[in-house]
């Protein structure tokens, strides 16, 4: 028996990159996973036509995590499709690097509204719709909470919400039997990524000398923490941050 035979996974922001490498890899451990995307369907369509091709369940739901009505939809297409859920991976994000002079409200409201609204409504979601054996709430931050890169404060700032909502949210859902924890990963190497032009720039190589691994991640490297996190391998753990940085700090 796969590890999460019989479960269901939500995996906001799947069409691509670290969101993708979680569906497919969750899927593969046996869960029946939901592919959410809010404007890549061409990505989120690929995603599932590899897992489903690969003999897993997985179905496609659009879906802007930082609007509530959104939300609602889908968990209710998550319940009519496959009957519930089990496991929520909160990844959908944005990040941009503006120095201070650059900040604009816009730039601010945009990186809060998916990276922390959205975070708290889906999570609110979830936990309608966990049944009584409560369930796993995967958080994704970022390792840019403790490293605190030039550039970076609007985005390090919601990813050190990130962090705090994760403690505050263990606490709370904790009796409900619903464990939280999140994933902070280093730089990664996804399509946003070599679109931001973070790919062969002088971040690459500042992040590759931070790690003592020498390299930045790939998605392979964080979806085995997610599947873990998912998995009742880590059913003592919750409010716990996980640093996938390759040693980053």
């Amino acid at each position: 028996m796969k590890k999460l035979e019989n479960k269901v996974a939500v995996v906001t922001g799947a069409s691509k990159g670290i969101g993708a490498g979680i569906a497919k890899s969750l899927a593969a451990a046996g869960a029946s996973v939901v592919v959410n995307y809010a404007s890549s369907k061409d990505g989120a369509d690929k995603v599932v036509a590899e897992i489903t091709g690969n003999g897993g369940k997985a179905i496609a739901v659009q879906g802007d995590v930082s609007r509530a009505a959104d939300v609602t939809r889908l968990f209710a297409e998550t319940k009519k499709v496959f009957g519930g859920v089990d496991i929520l991976v909160n990844n959908a994000g944005i990040y941009k690097f503006n120095t201070i002079e650059e900040i604009t409200e816009d730039e601010f409201h945009g990186q809060f509204n998916t990276n922390v609204l959205g975070l708290l409504l889906a999570t609110q979601g979830a936990v309608k719709n966990f049944g009584v054996n409560g369930g796993s709430v995967i958080n994704i931050g970022s390792v840019v909470s403790r490293i605190t890169p030039p550039g970076s404060s609007i985005y390090t700032a919601t990813k050190g919400a990130v962090d705090s909502i994760t403690q505050v949210l263990s606490k709370e859902l904790g009796p409900k039997k619903i464990r939280v924890n999140s994933i902070n990963p280093g730089m990664v190497e996804t399509e946003g990524a070599h679109a931001a032009g973070f790919i062969g720039s002088d971040f690459q190589k500042f992040a590759e000398q931070t790690s003592p691994l020498g390299r930045i991640g790939q998605p392979e490297d964080i979806a085995p923490v997610a599947v873990f996190l998912a998995s009742d391998d880590s059913g003592w753990l919750t409010g716990e941050t996980i640093l996938a940085g390759g040693g980053a700090r």
